[in-house]
């Protein structure tokens, strides 16, 4: 009888797995890999956890290193590790963008994709951009900025008549010009983890490109189509900023990037109440965390944080000096929580 049994359920797995064919059964295998792959990278159920905003007083950035700057009074309002030497990746398209457009890029000019550009990017993930399709250079110089494709970067070089070996060093030499001793290049899409600064040179960086009015408004665009001139191709690009576009802050102008090495990263200005700052987030665990970061420091800065912040170090030396304890943070500010 026992026999007949497993007879009888042998004969029903082989039937379902007839019916539902390889092609099902291999989907069932990629979801259950996902569903590991979440479960490993948030803990059970792949939601990335609730963190606290603020922290004594303090907003509770998860990345490494983070500095965030007044935009009118160039006041650090708040720093972590902000001299930190880390790679930057795609942040790097920053300091190319700007290069290009001050060494006279014809925004209206042409190039065509070719095999070197296909190498020099054939470190990141596969590109739009298909060799052999021409495109103008405007599109090009927004492939770049809003999506980070990295085969736009060597061909609007070679516009210029630089390859990316030589569009690299002048990336190096104008980081010198603006004042970041810690900034330098060895490619130009931040793909090579020797493209390194730190949290407060990418600031600086950052408030150069926006002051380009040729990069500025590129930095503030949601979505962006391209078209080939060539062919019957166009392309629709969606910012990596997730927060360009947002209804609850106005966003200024930022730039996202990652590599294994570097991790997720993100320079963003933004108004925030009646203030101006720029920030930059590196090396942050999780996709998500940098957004999340941004979203501390601006609830932070709605609580009027850098003024509390003060206050309390005020308070604190003053209590030290009479043998007081440290005074705990100011209770009025309730520390709201953001995911990542």
């Amino acid at each position: 009888m026992r026999a007949r049994s497993i007879l009888v359920g042998l004969a029903i797995g082989l039937l379902t797995l007839w019916a539902t064919g390889p092609g099902e059964a291999e989907a069932r295998g990629k979801k259950r890999a996902h569903k590991a792959r979440k479960l490993g990278k948030h803990g059970r159920g792949g939601h990335a956890p609730n963190i606290a905003a603020i922290r004594d007083g303090k907003p509770n950035i998860q990345a490494a290193s983070a500095v965030v700057v007044d935009l009118k009074t160039g006041e650090i309002l708040f720093s972590k590790d902000p001299d930190a030497v880390r790679p930057i990746a795609s942040i790097s398209k920053l300091m190319a963008s700007l290069v290009l457009v001050e060494k006279g890029l014809d925004l209206k000019g042409t190039q065509t994709i070719t095999n070197d550009d296909k190498k020099v990017a054939f470190k990141g993930p596969i590109g739009k951009l298909f060799e052999g399709y021409q495109f103008k250079n405007e599109d090009l110089l927004h492939a770049a900025l809003i999506a980070s494709d990295n085969r736009a970067l060597p061909a609007l070089a070679r516009t210029l008549g630089m390859n990316a070996q030589q569009f690299s060093a002048a990336m190096t030499e104008r980081a010198k010009g603006l004042g970041l001793p810690n900034t330098r290049f060895e490619d130009p899409t931040g793909l090579n983890d020797g493209n390194v600064s730190t949290a407060r040179e990418v600031v600086q960086m950052l408030r150069a490109a926006l002051a380009n009015t040729t990069i500025r408004p590129i930095l503030q665009k949601k979505q962006y189509e391209v078209r080939a001139l060539n062919k019957p191709r166009v392309i629709t690009y969606n910012n990596t900023d997730r927060l360009i576009g947002s209804n609850t802050h106005h966003i200024l102008g930022g730039k996202t990037g990652y590599t294994d090495l570097a991790r997720y990263c993100l320079t963003i200005a933004a108004k925030i109440g009646e203030r101006e700052v720029a920030m930059a987030f590196l090396h942050a665990e999780g996709k998500m965390t940098r957004f999340a970061d941004f979203n501390r420091v601006a609830f932070w800065l709605e609580h009027d944080g850098p003024a509390l912040a003060k206050a309390a170090e005020a308070k604190s030396s003053d209590s030290t000096k009479a043998g007081e304890p440290k005074p705990a943070s100011d209770p009025s500010v309730r520390p709201t929580f953001f995911r990542g």
